[in-house]
């Protein structure tokens, strides 16, 4: 008697866990939905051990002693990726860094369908995330013309936004793309009780609360927010920003008066419920699910306005925008918040309907499963039972 194989899917990626940031925190959540279907395979950098048990073979590529801002890439390492893709039925991609460029390469090379997760814009993050002005100058125009050049090789963009898709088109990438929105666990994202949150981590009951989650990089513009944050009228204030990342940004953050910097968690949520306000002051974002964290625990969210938050959130309704850089701006937004408990209610209920509507993660999953699945070949293989 014949019993189906799952197919053997290799994802491969310069971002994941133990280093916590947008791509990890959606590989933990997309992965163990994935695994009655396929058989996976992770080819991601070696950060060392972590605490979340993933079923997964995993196959770890050794980073690099030099870091660029807060990344340590992996190092060029392309027969165990090669061997990897050699044996797969599909290849599914999250970035192109090393890993991600030889695993599209190979995955070329051997004729296997690859699809790619376009979690940003690389040629607006990478010299945003640079603190050297000459490698900065040259950044943008170089990440461009590399991007367009891998992606236009890939089989399929799996895309967050139909905005997205069609800042890629514009830029010649003409690869097939499917939007996928990005979800939260709206089960778990919620908001929870704020004082008990605040009594497990030290924080005054009585506070209000300004706070941010994700990785420290130039490219979050945190600076602008601990401005804004500077001039809240609030005596008894803190500034919550949970996260690893450019040692000198925390450095600088950590000498604020009232600020909170726990480093890296694998557990937002408490975090999330003992805040008031959640920013989000970055240069460049897709969907960033860490917005959409924020709102699912029913955050007002004050986000400058890039990329599709631009789309989900709406001013003055589920949340606010403010002018990118322009720390005065975001300090009279924090400062209307901070003054009316009700509005603060009013945007964070709000925010959480817009999450449970559109973003959640069940969705998010199944969506990408199909994707996936329309690459394969419609016959399965099979296996005899022993």
């Amino acid at each position: 008697m014949a019993e189906k194989q799952k197919p053997r899917l290799v994802i491969a990626t310069d971002n994941y866990l133990p280093r916590w940031d947008g791509i990890a925190r959606f590989l933990a959540e997309l992965i163990p939905r994935l695994l009655d279907e396929y058989d996976v395979t992770v080819i991601s950098p070696d950060y060392g051990v972590t605490d979340l048990d993933i079923k997964t073979r995993r196959i770890l590529i050794p980073t690099r002693d030099k870091k660029y801002g807060d990344y340590n890439p992996a190092q060029w390492q392309p027969e165990p990726i090669m061997k990897a893709i050699a044996d797969a039925d599909l290849v599914f991609t999250q970035t192109i860094g090393p890993i991600g460029y030889l695993a599209h390469r190979y995955a070329r090379k051997l004729k296997k369908p690859v699809a790619s997760f376009i979690h940003s814009i690389e040629w607006e993050l990478v010299p945003k995330a640079l603190e050297h002005r000459f490698l900065k100058r040259f950044a943008s125009p170089l990440t461009k013309l590399f991007t367009r050049f891998l992606y236009n090789r890939a089989s399929l963009l799996i895309v967050p936004s139909k905005n997205i898709a069609e800042l890629l088109t514009w830029q010649h990438i003409e690869t097939k793309k499917t939007v996928v929105y990005l979800g939260v666990d709206t089960k778990r994202f919620i908001k929870g009780n704020k004082q008990e949150a605040r009594k497990h981590l030290r924080i005054p009951k009585d506070a209000l609360v300004v706070g941010f989650h994700g990785r420290i990089g130039y490219e979050k513009n945190l600076l602008t927010l601990s401005r804004a944050y500077l001039r809240l009228g609030a005596k008894n204030k803190r500034l919550l920003i949970v996260g690893e990342g450019v040692d000198e940004l925390r450095q600088r953050l950590k000498k604020i008066k009232g600020s909170i910097m726990p480093g890296s968690t694998n557990e937002i949520i408490p975090y999330l419920q003992a805040m008031d306000i959640y920013v989000m002051p970055s240069f460049t974002e897709t969907t960033s699910l860490a917005v959409l964290e924020a709102m699912s625990c029913e955050l007002p969210v004050v986000s400058s306005p890039v990329g599709f938050i631009q789309q989900y959130i709406k001013h003055g309704q589920n949340g606010f925008f403010y002018e990118t850089k322009n720390a005065f701006d975001l300090s009279r937004k924090l400062e209307l918040l901070a003054q009316d408990e009700m509005l603060r209610s009013r945007i964070g209920r709000a925010a959480r309907k817009t999450v449970r509507e559109k973003f959640d993660w069940d969705r998010t999953a199944e969506g990408i499963a199909k994707a996936l699945r329309s690459l394969l070949p419609q016959k399965s293989r099979t296996t005899k039972k022993t």
